[in-house]
């Protein structure tokens, strides 16, 4: 789903930011996935959450969509982090909160850890707090059925780290997305991309993240120090980002919340969109 955005300098770059809701609502930064992807990844899923006051800030983070290129040193967690930061400071926003899913989720983490109370609040989405949570994808790669898929799947891992095109990007994507929902054959898929089209996707960002672990995500002896309320989201499903590692960050992070989507694997605000939208919305009005 497309809709103008604007494009905001921050400190090196200008990030394109697409807002939807009430403008007096409670600012909510929303970083997508990937890496490599852009705003486009939530369509319009997140929408209803404008319902509980809520200004949805959809952002393309630092060299990814209709953001500004910017040199491969700066690609990390923690630049990426310090963007929503700057980001926040460019639109003076005074009280804001943060939400990130899969990649969108480290940074979100990153920036509680390393910015303990600069947001409200932070909803971390099908995310983790240390890489060797991610160590479990193989395993369940080799037990995912049917066959076909599973084959299918395996190619569009291996084709990351050298993916070159925006094409390439598109249809690896489509080639891996019967893991992220817990029925592979679920209708929805198609429906999702559907809506979610129009992404300009960034093949040199997944290649570089693909061959970096993925940013290298190391948190878990930090969450001690994060001061404001964390919504953690986690699908029991999850092939990619397991629920037990959400769970046991939601018992290290002082001031959690969990909630489990018992019917979903790794894409919730698809497969369970209406629970997703009330727990969202009603954490973000509780804390805001």
């Amino acid at each position: 789903m497309s809709c103008p955005g604007t494009s905001v300098r921050i400190d090196d770059c200008s990030l394109w930011v697409v807002e939807r809701g009430p403008a007096d609502g409670l600012p909510l930064i929303v970083l997508h996935g990937g890496p490599g992807l852009d705003h486009h990844e939530f369509a319009d899923y997140l929408d209803p959450v404008c319902d509980h006051g809520v200004r949805l800030l959809l952002v393309d983070q630092r060299a990814q969509g209709r953001s500004e290129p910017t040199p491969p040193g700066t690609w990390t967690l923690e630049r990426m982090a310090q963007d929503v930061i700057m980001l926040a400071l460019a639109l003076k926003l005074r009280h804001y909160a943060v939400l990130g899913h899969s990649y969108g989720a480290f940074v979100a983490l990153q920036n509680a850890v390393d910015y303990p109370g600069q947001a409200l609040a932070t909803v971390v989405s099908g995310g983790v707090a240390s890489v060797r949570d991610l160590e479990g994808v193989a395993g369940a790669l080799e037990a995912f059925e049917p066959l076909e898929l599973r084959e299918q799947v395996a190619s569009s891992w291996e084709r990351e780290s050298s993916v070159t095109t925006q094409d390439e990007v598109g249809r690896l994507l489509n080639d891996q997305m019967p893991f992220h929902f817990r029925d592979p054959r679920d209708p929805r898929i198609a429906e999702y991309e559907r809506r979610s089209g129009g992404a300009v996707y960034a093949p040199e960002v997944l290649r570089h993240f693909a061959i970096a672990e993925y940013g290298g995500i190391a948190l878990e002896d930090r969450l001690v120090d994060v001061t404001q309320p964390v919504l953690v989201l986690a699908g029991r499903h999850d092939r990619v980002c397991p629920a037990d590692a959400s769970e046991r960050m939601a018992q290290l992070l002082p001031r959690a919340e969990l909630h489990v989507f018992e019917e979903s694997a790794h894409m919730t605000f698809v497969e369970e969109p209406q629970t997703y939208v009330e727990v969202v919305g009603s954490f973000l009005s509780r804390v805001g």
